[in-house]
């Protein structure tokens, strides 16, 4: 294992020491000009998640909404949409912020995590989610050699924390109560480049 990440017994890779990172205003237009990903890709996730549970959902919660693309989309369609975000980029219209801490005390059928979970120090906080649904996409981690991680463009240093494939993010979604629903990598259809592996893990879970 590289130096500074440990395996936990559910196969998650995490990273041991870290440093504070600056998610502000200037992280957003960096992050949103540096994708070059026209808004399909928030159709495509809409799209996935009424195929996966099988209807519209009555209310949905974007966790680390960025720059608001899939609120925009999603609020076209459900009246209730809530975004949550420590940049402090506005939230969309007919869109309503809400604080971290106060997502737990408020029911939404769906909560996305949207490029966003493996950026918190401690995620033990999806246990405890008021939902129906979660739905999370990050970085396919395949880890096939200690030489492939360190250079893998995704390892990101005190950015990105926490780092699953298939197996480890089902296993970690499982120990905190849901069930999986739908484990995929859709967005490689968007988001992928001249890669023989999948780039983009997707995983639909229901809270038991």
């Amino acid at each position: 294992m590289l130096a500074n990440y440990k395996k936990l017994k559910n196969g998650v890779v995490q990273q041991i020491d870290r440093q504070a990172y600056a998610y502000d205003d200037n992280y957003i237009k960096t992050y949103i000009s540096g994708r070059n990903i026209t808004n399909d890709i928030n159709y495509l996730r809409y799209g996935h998640i009424c195929g996966v549970i099988g209807y519209e959902p009555v209310s949905i919660l974007d966790i680390g909404y960025g720059d608001g693309g899939f609120l925009k989309v999603a609020s076209q369609k459900i009246k209730n949409c809530y975004g949550s975000d420590i940049s402090g980029f506005p939230v969309p219209e007919k869109c309503e912020f809400i604080k971290f801490e106060d997502t737990f005390n408020k029911w939404i059928e769906v909560i996305t995590f949207f490029d966003c979970l493996e950026h918190f120090d401690d995620i033990s906080f999806v246990k405890d989610l008021n939902c129906s649904y979660v739905v999370i996409s990050l970085p396919n981690c395949h880890y096939f050699s200690d030489e492939w991680f360190e250079n893998w463009k995704h390892r990101k240093p005190n950015e990105h924390l926490w780092h699953f494939n298939a197996d480890s993010l089902t296993n970690f979604m499982e120990e905190n109560g849901y069930i999986t629903l739908n484990i995929s990598d859709v967005e490689d259809m968007l988001r992928v480049s001249n890669q023989t592996y999948s780039n983009i893990l997707t995983g639909i879970f229901q809270k038991i």
